[in-house]
């Protein structure tokens, strides 16, 4: 669906604008713990105890990265310390974009409004957003939904705050498990799959694909 031009255009951020660097930390602190050999497969059973820990009620984004850990530390057996969680929390706000980020959404910012739908808390995910390198029309986060995604929940607060439908919304994410799935449902006007490589690509979820963000300008006739 090329040349849609939507009257928002959603991202998620951690991911497909953000680095997301959970699993570069996890190699690092559960090394005392576990065979380096094993640990990308802690790293992605903690990925998935942390999709599990979202889909329940709300909780501070803070209790998510400890009950996650916490629950993946007692599937593989081994010591569980609320410090290395505390630590991941508070580099949360220190990671920066993706390289090719700011050079295509600068393209784009000021025709069309940007906008943020993110899993984090009020306080960690501006210091994320000003290293961007793009005016945002508008931040929402889970907190402020008081729903993650992949909840129509949190979605659906973004729809109130903007008046807006999602049929006249682009949504832009490298995930289909967190973003991709639910925007279907809610039948965004468009979706846009960044191939980042963390998740394989879905023809059935996804309109258009691109390997990075230069790439949206084009999907959206600039």
């Amino acid at each position: 669906m090329p040349n849609f031009r939507p009257k928002y255009i959603s991202f998620d951020c951690y991911g497909t604008l953000t680095r997301f660097r959970m699993t570069d930390m996890a190699t690092t602190f559960m090394a005392d713990r576990i065979d380096a050999e094993k640990l990308p497969a802690f790293c992605k059973d903690w990925g998935a105890y942390r999709f599990d820990q979202v889909m329940g009620d709300w909780e501070p984004y803070q209790e998510i990265i400890r009950n996650s850990l916490r629950r993946t530390c007692e599937k593989w057996g081994v010591a569980y310390n609320e410090t290395d969680a505390d630590a991941v929390y508070a580099a949360v706000p220190t990671w920066g974009p993706h390289d090719d980020v700011a050079g295509g959404l600068s393209q784009i910012g000021d025709k069309i409004p940007l906008v943020i739908l993110s899993n984090a808390m009020n306080e960690q995910i501006h210091h994320n957003v000003a290293m961007l390198g793009a005016p945002f029309h508008a931040v929402y986060t889970a907190q402020m939904a008081q729903a993650y995604k992949p909840r129509m929940q949190a979605f659906e607060y973004m729809f109130d705050q903007l008046g807006a439908s999602p049929e006249d919304m682009m949504h832009v994410s490298s995930s289909f498990r967190y973003d991709q799935n639910t925007a279907t449902d809610l039948h965004f006007g468009c979706r846009v799959f960044v191939g980042r490589g963390h998740e394989p690509s879905n023809p059935f979820y996804r309109d258009v694909e691109i390997p990075h963000i230069g790439c949206l300008p084009a999907v959206v006739g600039l």
